[in-house]
């Protein structure tokens, strides 16, 4: 990955992901955060194991990323624009669409 794709990359999950990592792994301890999102053979849910990995992500040094982190990242951007353009009708506080955005790091009401 170029510097500019690394740098598009940086920008879009910085604005995407609006959930400090304390925020995140309070979130991710949760009986909602672990019930929310798709679970394999009652596996931890894929966007549960994101979660724990965009708060490394956001606790590490912008030059200690790697190019792996940096498609973490771009995978991340792209699971929560599709999520958004799904939203509901009506409150969404209490909802499994909420609670699976925040495991990857939106909190669409913050």
């Amino acid at each position: 990955m170029d510097g500019a794709e690394r740098k598009e990359t940086w920008e879009d999950f910085r604005e995407l992901v609006n959930m400090k990592p304390a925020r995140l792994e309070e979130w991710l301890a949760t009986d909602a955060s672990q019930s929310a999102g798709q679970h394999k053979d009652g596996a931890e849910s894929t966007g549960h194991a994101s979660g724990r990995r965009i708060a490394e992500i956001l606790r590490a040094k912008k030059g200690d990323l790697s190019d792996d982190d940096y498609q973490h990242m771009r995978k991340v951007t792209g699971y929560i624009r599709r999520h958004l353009a799904q939203r509901p009708s009506g409150d969404v506080e209490d909802t499994r669409w909420r609670y699976s955005l925040m495991n990857w790091g939106h909190d669409p009401l913050a």
